[in-house]
């Protein structure tokens, strides 16, 4: 009797052993091979500036009919997308309002158009990267119209807070981004472009590195050819508020290609290319 339990003991302990062994192959092969591939990942994104892959996903997230509609009229961005690409911006969309808190100030209430308006605006910045979310932002408020900012004690249209993760709007002013859509004027893409600059120096993520190295390589370019640098400033192309710092010379000029993209080719070709490589743009009307 003492020997049978014995035996069943050691081979319980056996089993166990084995079992534990197990796991643990399974966790060093997985480590393994998620290694290789950020390391083959990393020498395709030095060699071709752009991830392996952008689109992956489980299952699709749908927006409701009225989302749907509201991004059909308005959005001429999404109507552009071939259909497959208009299931991944949906499917983002409906990910980056369940992401973010919508907090109304001043009166103001948030719609379904609101959410998806401005969630769409992130989505169409952030759609040729893996990751979309922008994770420096948390919150987003949405005042009727221009705010007073305790930041400099001022009237504002927009701004981000990084320390607080918070973007703030006025709903007025980022409408009458979508009424004129030639201007190169977009409160949205403008203050959602300062947000995605700086969340490209904190994350390390292949998108946040391919935004952040390639804008590296336009500075350079741009300070080592002094013809282009003049040509830049001297030009009506782009607003004089995009000379101000590095951080409105980048809003600037991505409010700029995403709204006229052929003029911005044909008057900047090489600075053109160096903003398609940071935003990862390979859709058709780019």
């Amino acid at each position: 009797m003492v020997n049978t339990l014995f035996l069943f003991i050691n081979e319980s302990d056996t089993f166990g052993s084995k079992v534990i062994l197990g796991i643990l192959f399974v966790a060093l092969g997985w480590l393994f091979l998620h290694y290789a591939f950020k390391m083959t990942e990393m020498a395709y994104v030095l060699k071709h500036k752009k991830p392996l892959y952008n689109h992956f996903y489980i299952f699709l997230r749908q927006l409701n009919t009225s989302q749907k509609n509201i991004l059909q009229n308005h959005f001429s961005f999404y109507k552009n997308l071939t259909d497959k690409e208009k299931k991944y911006f949906e499917h983002r969309v409906a990910l980056f309002i369940k992401d973010k808190d919508f907090i109304a100030r001043d009166g103001n209430k948030i719609t379904d158009e609101i959410k998806v308006l401005i969630s769409s605006t992130a989505v169409m910045l952030t759609f040729g990267f893996r990751d979309f979310y922008i994770g420096i932002i948390s919150k987003i408020v949405v005042y009727p119209n221009k705010f007073y900012s305790n930041t400099n004690k001022a009237y504002h249209k927009g701004e981000f807070n990084p320390k607080l993760k918070t973007l703030v709007l006025s709903w007025e002013d980022f409408m009458d981004g979508f009424n004129d859509e030639n201007d190169n004027l977009n409160l949205g893409i403008h203050e959602f472009t300062h947000a995605i600059h700086i969340n490209s120096m904190k994350e390390r993520d292949v998108s946040s590195t391919i935004f952040s190295d390639s804008f590296k390589e336009l500075s350079k370019l741009l300070e080592t050819n002094e013809a282009l640098r003049n040509k830049l400033k001297e030009s009506d192309y782009f607003r004089r508020y995009a000379f101000t710092n590095q951080f409105e010379f980048v809003a600037v000029i991505i409010e700029n290609f995403i709204e006229t993209p052929k003029e911005f080719k044909l008057q900047f070709p090489e600075v053109y290319s160096k903003v398609k490589q940071m935003l990862n743009f390979n859709l058709s009307d780019y």
